[in-house]
């Protein structure tokens, strides 16, 4: 079976391998369970499997076994750590990145991400991005969502772009910008299910679209 070629980093096999290592060097120190790095890659258990074992082999990662659970974490002592840690967190790390920065956001009630970043994320063919556009919902703090952006740009080494709207102006989609973030890929990283179900509903909709599977 061929499998397509990675759309944010050429040098890796897939998308589904950039974004299992992407979570795995991103928190070094944690461990994950098969299940949850085939869950946060969108993958088949079996197609995480390979992966890891990939990762595994070529000693970028380490693993070990509790009962019939498998524990896998990154090798931090990998003489390419350092260098594979910058390149996954800035291709596929700015989920977790700007998950990790944007929550508890006081009147956030969703964080997305949208724009060539999540185009590539979603496997569209193009250039490689040079920024990554953040879409904060609601009617949070300015200045708060403003330092979020640069503690992520920070981390991931690119520029990050954040944008502001109100729940009823996504809600209305008049304004040209929503109807273009609406029409195209877009990736939720933070949505309050509890609060806003029906919102939920429709970003989950959207990201899953178009998603080309890898």
């Amino acid at each position: 079976m061929k499998v397509a070629a990675s759309s944010l980093a050429p040098v890796l096999r897939s998308d589904t391998q950039g974004r299992i290592l992407a979570r795995l060097f991103d928190d070094p120190d944690t461990e994950y369970t098969v299940t949850e790095l085939a869950e946060g890659a969108g993958t088949s258990f079996p197609t995480a499997q390979r992966e890891i074992n990939r990762a595994v082999e070529a000693g970028i990662a380490i693993e070990r076994r509790v009962g019939q659970a498998r524990l896998v974490r990154a090798n931090a002592a990998h003489p390419l750590f350092g260098a594979m840690r910058q390149l996954l967190v800035a291709t596929y790390g700015p989920p977790a990145v700007i998950g990790r920065e944007f929550a508890h956001i006081d009147g956030a009630l969703a964080v997305v991400l949208f724009g060539s970043w999540a185009a590539r994320y979603a496997g569209d063919p193009g250039r490689a991005p040079n920024d990554i556009d953040v879409l904060v919902l609601g009617d949070p703090d300015r200045d708060a969502v403003d330092d979020a952006a640069e503690r992520a740009e920070r981390q991931i080494g690119l520029p990050v772009q954040a944008t502001v709207r109100s729940l009823g102006q996504w809600n209305r989609g008049r304004e040209s910008f929503i109807t273009e973030v609406k029409r195209r890929p877009l990736v939720p990283v933070l949505v309050d299910e509890e609060q806003h179900p029906d919102l939920a509903r429709e970003l989950e909709r959207l990201s899953t679209r178009d998603r080309v599977p890898r």
